[in-house]
């Protein structure tokens, strides 16, 4: 069973600005406490087929993760999916930008999906995810306008 957690904020800074921050993809570890590093396995400027992988910290395991991004447009949408197999995966997430006055509005999901003993943790880290999403898009905010 999956299911979908996401968080709105908005952010003091031109769309611009905050979509090029955030398609950079290694930025993570500035705003999510459990990404341990993140690295670009692609070449080239993020778009379309980019890779990420990175090592990550939940309820006290460290595991490896894959991501691809799947749709890219500047400087609306962000789209990817985890290609890892953990026993939790982001099936599909993404930042959704819009202006907002002069900053930004950002809204940011995931779907969550369970495999193997992951389906039995799966509704327990999702509403963990769910209630730490509006903190999470408050630390995206922070770190974006530093």
């Amino acid at each position: 069973m999956a299911g979908r957690f996401e968080g709105t904020v908005v952010i003091n800074r031109p769309v611009e600005e905050v979509f090029e921050y955030l398609a950079a993809g290694v930025n993570d570890r500035d705003f999510s406490p459990r990404v341990q590093e993140i690295v670009k396995k692609t070449d080239g400027p993020p778009g379309v087929g980019t890779i990420f992988v990175s090592t990550v910290k939940d309820a006290g395991m460290t595991t490896k993760r894959e991501f691809e991004i799947t749709e890219f447009e500047v400087p609306r949408k962000i789209r990817w999916a985890e290609r890892s197999k953990n026993s939790i995966t982001a099936k599909e997430g993404g930042y959704d930008l819009e202006p907002s006055g002069a900053g930004t509005k950002v809204t940011i999901f995931n779907v969550l999906e369970g495999h193997g003993i992951g389906k039995l943790i799966a509704p327990l880290a999702l509403r963990a995810a769910r209630k730490d999403a509006p903190a999470f898009a408050q630390r995206i905010k922070a770190a974006a306008e530093r």
